[in-house]
This record gives structure tokens, sequence and C-alpha cells, in this order.
């Protein structure tokens, strides 16, 4: 069975009930293992992202690494699902992970001890310059729209009159919370993403129901690489509806649908079945999402601005240099949202006057 379907496309797979308890563990927002996001790609599992505050990130592990070892094992031609299951476990105990980094064309040896990762959604929510609202979304779980509303109505309270919304190195997750968080930025019956497939009983629309008073204010939105599958369509909904300038980098590029399908004694099967569009009829898969603006970052640059997010507001700037060997970089992709949403909201009180 694994074989069968890693012959159709990367993301189809066969769990057994292990495998599948492993898969709705990663949209719980809590599992234990390194903090890392990866998906197949050219037949190489390729991190997308690390994620959490987890020990991949503290051992530099990058977006866009190969994983070519577990436990000095190759791994080529693994499943995700078999993957995954090597790369977590009890906390406390120590996986040996090997690592080409294509960009540079090194290798590394990674001995990392697995902790408990419990990944926050919703993350860093502040005002910059007294009214912009800024927050970067690290996932797609099931508490984030929850999470997210609950940090807009804080900002909106502190005098927030338009928001930054940072998707990069978002890697995804469920579809429902995507179309969820969308709905109160764009208002009621609108559509928000669809899907087509060769069969069309898999052909569907995601319409907003949603009954109350849209949100208002000007909205930014942050993508690069790293931005993938939830990240997307969220990114592709507010992008095509209008509701937002979206800044950065074009996005990772995967827009196909998994539908998961009992087998019976707690095994399932997940197949691809049909494509993501955007609201304009633009299909994500394989092609990402394009920015408004484009500010490009090189994969150093990008490494050290992850590393910043995740360390620097609990150090000192020495013992930042100290810990992680370079100087703190200006995040220009942030810059420029901040800017274009200054330029969005002087045009909405201008036109209010």
């Amino acid at each position: 069975l694994d074989g069968m379907l890693s012959k159709l496309d990367p993301y189809s797979e066969y769990f057994d009930a292990k495998d599948y308890e492993r898969f709705d563990e990663e949209h719980s927002q809590e599992f234990g293992g390194i903090g890392v996001q990866i998906e197949v790609r050219d037949g190489q599992a390729t991190v997308i992202t690390p994620i959490g505050d987890g020990p991949s990130i503290e051992a530099g592990i990058m977006r866009g690494d190969k994983i070519v070892k577990v436990d000095g094992e190759e791994i080529q031609g693994k499943s995700i699902g078999e993957l995954v299951g090597r790369l977590r476990g009890k906390v406390g105990t120590v996986v040996e992970v090997g690592v080409y980094r294509p960009s540079t064309e090194e290798s590394f040896d990674f001995s990392l001890e697995r902790a408990k990762i419990e990944v926050d959604s919703v993350k860093d929510a502040r005002l910059y310059d007294g009214d912009i609202g800024y927050m970067r979304v690290a996932q797609f779980g099931r508490k984030t729209a929850v999470e997210l509303f609950q940090a807009i109505a804080d900002l909106e309270s502190d005098g927030m009159s338009g928001l930054v919304l940072d998707l990069r190195n978002n890697p995804g997750g469920l579809l429902d919370v995507a179309v969820e968080m969308v709905e109160p930025f764009v208002g009621e019956d609108q559509l928000i993403v669809y899907t087509e497939g060769r069969d069309v009983t898999f052909k569907e629309e995601w319409i907003s129901e949603y009954k109350g008073d849209p949100y208002t204010f000007p909205v930014v939105v942050l993508i690069n690489p790293g931005s993938a599958s939830a990240s997307e369509i969220v990114a592709g909904a507010l992008k095509d509806t209008g509701r937002a300038i979206v800044v950065g980098e074009t996005s990772f590029g995967k827009g196909l649908v998994q539908t998961v399908l009992p087998l019976g004694e707690g095994a399932y099967l997940k197949l691809t079945t049909s494509k993501y569009y955007t609201p304009g009829g633009y299909v994500i898969d394989g092609r990402g999402i394009a920015p408004n603006i484009e500010v490009p970052l090189s994969p150093e640059e990008d490494r050290k601005l992850a590393i910043q997010r995740q360390r620097l507001p609990f150090m000192s700037p020495e013992e930042f240099v100290a810990r992680f060997e370079f100087e703190p970089i200006q995040d220009l992709q942030l810059h420029t949202a901040l800017d274009t949403a200054r330029v969005e909201i002087d045009k909405l009180v201008d036109l209010r006057r």
C-alpha cells in the first residue's frame, strides 16, 4: 500500500492506527518531537519550516533542508507518516538526524533531544507605531481562529487601525479553520476557496456564512516560500477579494486536497482528490500565491530572521549575539508591510473625512 500510494503524488498515504493517531495529533497544536514541518518534494523529505520553540530551530535546521538519515538509517522513499514516527518519541530521548542543505551543498549531523512541542498558533500580537496591529500565525490548528479573533479584539481595544497578518513559514493545517479565519474579513456570501477534481463529486465551494459585522480595517498579509496549504488559501482569498495587500515572496505552492477515508480497524487512506482554487480561479498547486509587493530575502536572511523572532524577545542583545553569533538584522519584509499598512490607513482616514 505504501509503495502503490507513493507513485500517485507526494501526499497520498496509508495510515495504520498509530499513523493516524500521529496525523490527528499534528493538528491538535501539541505533540512531542523535534519541532519541524516536512513534506516530500522530488522524492526527498524537505523541511518546510521549523515550528514551535523546539530542538530543530535551536540546532539551526533551516527551511529547504533535506532530511536524509534518522538514527543512521537512510530514509529515502519513506512515507511522511513513517518518517514523522521516527522523529517523534518520548520527551528526553535523543534522535540522530542527518541533513543535507542544497543552498550551500553542506551536510550536517544533529543530535536532538526530543521535547514536548506546544504550538500556540497566534504569536507576537502587538502594535507598531501606536495603531498598526501585527500578529504571526504559525499554523492552522483547531484553536487558531479563536486565538486570532481574540488577539484582534485585544489590539482593537488598544487602538488598532490596520493589521499586518504574518503567514511566513506557516506550513498550513486545517481547511475549515482557514475558511473560518477569512470569513469576518470578507463578510457573508463571499466565495473563499473552491476545489475541482476529475470526479465531479469532489467539486466543492466554501462560501462565507459570517453573520456579524465584518472587519473594516486595512489588512496586509506577509508570505514567503515557507507559506503553504491553508496559509495560501487565506492569502489567496484575501488577495483575490481585494481585502488585503500581499507582501513578501511567492508561497510554497501546495494546493492539493487530501480526503481521509476510513478503511476499518483504525486504518485510513489519505488520498489526493482535487485541487484548491482561489476565488479568482487561480490554481495554487505548483504555482503558489504571488505577492502584490515582492520583497525577496536570501535563505541566510530568512534563517536569521526565524531565529530572531523566536529568541530575541527573551534575551538581551548581548546574550543573543553570544548565543547565535550574528547581529540582529532588519526584517525588510515586515518593514515594507508596515509601511504599506500605514499608507492604507491614511487612505481610509482621508475617505472618511
